[in-house]
């Protein structure tokens, strides 16, 4: 089979371009004729111009609007600084005026002669001021009397009795510096005896350490604190002399027990 024989078999429109040829001569008869594609084609990129031109106008204005306001704000930004320099100015002007015064009235203080103070006044009640003003000059003079009766080259001959009298007050004075009760100097310590785990025995921590006993120490009250883990410590407090007893002393015979002492610490430390 050739192939002309094979497209006579195959239901094929060849005429089909003719028929839309007349088809379309028809309708332009009808409706007249139509605008051609590429004037379709010429109208929107006209079109297109158009709207881009319009775009570009409203930037251009946008831009312009807004470097208007910008200029705007810049002129009013320029005119508050030269008012706050213009502030400033008067401000430096005025602080010259007062230091230029203040230099002229340093300047006369130091030319001016120091002045001399007032004489106290004395109050006047009854003219005892005034007895007192010329009782002075005659107590002074009779001071002065006494002194030209004191004989340098005199004899060394003392009165007895006034030896005695002397003796007996010296002798008075020591007496009442003896009984007079010296001030001693004490402190209040509180102390934390740590032990080495929780089963030292606490009762005979306790004892060991109250065992320490020296001039000028005083045990007080104690009691058990729980540290953690079942651990506790013993706080107790104590009086001391400070002249015989120190804290250095009391750490070193308390840590002596170490089968029971892990260390000691000054919780509290104050004067009496």
């Amino acid at each position: 089979m050739s192939a002309v024989d094979f497209l006579v078999q195959e239901k094929i429109w060849f005429e089909k371009p003719r028929y839309d040829e007349a088809e379309r001569r028809f309708y332009e008869r009808v409706n007249g004729p139509s605008q051609s594609t590429q004037d379709v084609g010429a109208n929107s990129i006209l079109q297109d111009i158009a709207r881009a031109r319009e775009n570009i106008q409203k930037s251009l204005a946008g831009s312009t609007g807004s470097g208007a306001g910008d200029q705007g704000e810049f002129v009013c930004r320029i005119k508050s600084l030269e008012l706050e320099n213009q502030s400033l100015h008067k401000v430096v002007d005025d602080l010259r005026a007062a230091l230029s015064k203040l230099e002229c009235r340093v300047a006369v203080l130091e030319k001016s002669p120091a002045t001399t103070p007032p004489a106290p006044v004395t109050p006047y009640t009854n003219g005892t001021s005034s007895q007192q003003k010329n009782a002075a000059p005659v107590k002074e003079e009779e001071e002065e009397d006494d002194g030209d009766d004191f004989d340098p080259f005199g004899s060394d001959e003392e009165d007895p009795e006034a030896e005695r009298i002397k003796e007996q007050r010296l002798k008075e004075y020591a007496d009442r510096k003896a009984k007079k009760p010296i001030l001693i100097a004490k402190s209040s310590i509180l102390l934390d005896v740590k032990p080495w785990d929780d089963e030292t025995d606490m009762v005979k921590l306790e004892e060991c350490v109250r065992s320490v006993q020296t001039d000028g120490l005083l045990w007080g009250m104690s009691k058990l604190v729980p540290v953690g883990y079942g651990i506790k410590k013993l706080q107790i407090t104590c009086v001391v002399e400070d002249d015989k007893v120190g804290t250095d002393m009391l750490e070193e015979e308390i840590t002596k027990f170490e089968d029971y002492v892990q260390s000691v610490d000054v919780a509290a430390f104050n004067k009496i």
